[in-house]
């Protein structure tokens, strides 16, 4: 969650509906709904140079993909991605649709991409929830089908790449990424990436999670770059995750602090910490300042009465 801070022309070759190469085996293709939530867009990440691909995160479609506030300008909905997508893999077998989790600028693309090629269509698991409040990105994508679901540690496997599934839940409970064993590359989604923060909204972000899966990427060292669904490549993964996890931790003593000069309710302590923050990012930061505070009631540090949380 953060606002685009980056907005300058890129090359023809990496704007939306363009095929980027990164490496040999990895290509992207970024769809056309930029948001304050999404930065440039969903990037839809192609894997393998042979005969077959896989494609992870196949993104929005042309309709109802709106991330964030669907009257923010420039919070495209992603029309012509699929096709976009097709052109990319033509003359190529396309092994499996992957998705790391179903927010619908993830997701939707699937069925599309699946009826179209005719590949399964692989990965987290679906998910549907009630929320509690206002969502803080994208709403979740209800009609996300898997073929099959990947448990941590499993593997698909096409000519000359293998893929890997990464559990990391946190930002939604059924997040996954995937590692590609030939290269050393992850593909992070929405748990890591290097322009802004992840949101985590209670009730299916879980602050104590996402926490468990930084320090899990952390102590994960055959990780040589990350490509995440939104923004540029992380080439110093290591030094960004150990600077996410001291943020997150500052963040939550910022929280206490907050709390110690009484009780609060949210939108005042976002007030406090949030300075100068882009007004349509407010709700977001609620969410998250909510899965602190949750995450410290269960250690028994905070206690909510109302809409007013207080040290316990």
């Amino acid at each position: 969650m953060g606002p685009v801070t980056d907005t300058a022309p890129w090359p023809d070759s990496i704007r939306a509906g363009g095929c980027e190469q990164h490496e040999p085996l990895v290509r992207r293709v970024l769809a056309p709904n930029p948001s304050p939530y999404t930065f440039t867009g969903t990037q839809t990440w192609l894997v393998g140079a042979g005969d077959d691909v896989a494609i992870i995160d196949p993104g929005p479609t042309g309709s109802g993909a709106s991330v964030g506030d669907p009257a923010a300008p420039g919070d495209a909905h992603g029309e012509g991605h699929v096709e976009a997508i097709l052109a990319a893999v033509a003359g190529k077998r396309v092994a499996a649709i992957l998705c790391t989790h179903t927010h619908r600028d993830h997701s939707p693309a699937a069925a599309p991409l699946k009826a179209q090629t005719g590949a399964p269509i692989i990965g987290c698991a679906p998910l549907a929830l009630s929320d509690d409040g206002p969502r803080a990105d994208s709403a979740f994508d209800p009609d996300y089908a898997p073929d099959r679901v990947l448990a941590d540690g499993e593997r698909i496997s096409g000519d000359g790449w293998t893929i890997e599934a990464v559990a990391t839940p946190g930002h939604t409970s059924n997040h996954l990424c995937y590692a590609l064993v030939e290269s050393g590359a992850l593909f992070t989604g929405d748990h890591v990436m290097a322009w802004s923060t992840s949101v985590v909204s209670p009730p299916d972000g879980n602050m104590a999670d996402y926490m468990a899966s930084l320090a899990r990427l952390y102590d994960r060292a055959q990780d040589r770059v990350y490509y995440p669904a939104h923004g540029p490549a992380v080439t110093n993964p290591h030094q960004l995750v150990r600077g996410m996890l001291g943020h997150r931790k500052q963040r939550e003593r910022q929280i206490i602090r907050e709390l110690e000069k009484g009780p609060r309710a949210i939108p005042v302590m976002v007030a406090a910490m949030y300075k100068g923050l882009d007004p349509r990012l407010t709700g977001a930061a609620g969410r998250s300042v909510l899965a602190h505070l949750v995450d410290l009631e269960s250690r028994g540090t905070v206690r909510v009465t109302g809409e007013e949380w207080s040290l316990a």
